[in-house]
């Protein structure tokens, strides 16, 4: 699937499905929070959601007074839908963009991303999303990664996916990542279905930080 391509699939997804009527909707993010907070969260930290989409993560970083949000998601109507929820959307940072054709301008502490890496399913797509993630995340900075697991779904949205355990997702990562905690987690959609899980947390380490 080209780039061109997933972004009208989303845009799609997101113009004519409300919130709740998609699979990986939660009323509250409370795992990526905990996760969030587990990788040393503290109000000062940047932090960017990675294919947030119209995810309420971004609203319970606001309402922890969370200094420095982004979220970045292919669909600019997802984040129009999460803009119109917040009364100071104005603080957030909003990017409608391909993650594996992004160039950030920053660096951040914390990294997150709930089930969007997962969608990539070439080597081509992987190894450019792990370019962004090494220029994007500091050295010591947190990556906070859900995939599908092992067992997971072998679609979802109508697209085939990538499934991982810590092991194969440390592997695509490479050395610049170190294996700092993983889980596995049960996620119950909208309609009662069950869909398995695993999230990994990454450390990065120090190195060369440019795009290659």
């Amino acid at each position: 699937m080209t780039a061109a391509d997933r972004q009208a699939h989303w845009e799609g997804v997101y113009t004519t499905k409300a919130e709740t009527e998609v699979s990986w909707y939660e009323d509250t993010p409370e795992l990526s929070l905990a996760l969030l907070h587990e990788a040393g969260l503290t109000p000062d930290m940047s932090v960017i959601d990675i294919g947030g989409g119209t995810s309420r993560l971004v609203d319970a970083l606001e309402a922890l007074g969370q200094a420095h949000v982004t979220v970045l998601d292919l669909s600019a109507a997802a984040l129009e839908t999460a803009k119109a929820r917040l009364a100071n959307a104005d603080l957030v940072r909003w990017i409608a963009a391909d993650v594996t054709a992004w160039i950030p301008d920053r660096q951040y502490d914390l990294w997150h991303d709930r089930a969007a890496f997962h969608f990539l399913t070439t080597a081509e797509e992987q190894e450019a999303y792990v370019r962004v993630l090494v220029h994007a995340l500091k050295d010591g900075g947190k990556a906070v990664i859900g995939t599908f697991a092992p067992d997971g779904p072998e679609t979802c949205s109508g697209l085939p996916v990538a499934r991982y355990d810590a092991e194969s997702l440390q592997a695509v990562l490479g050395a610049r990542f170190k294996l700092a905690a993983t889980r596995r987690y049960q996620h119950i959609t909208p309609w009662g279905s069950v869909q398995n899980f695993q999230f990994s947390t990454f450390e990065k380490v120090g190195g060369a930080n440019a795009l290659a």
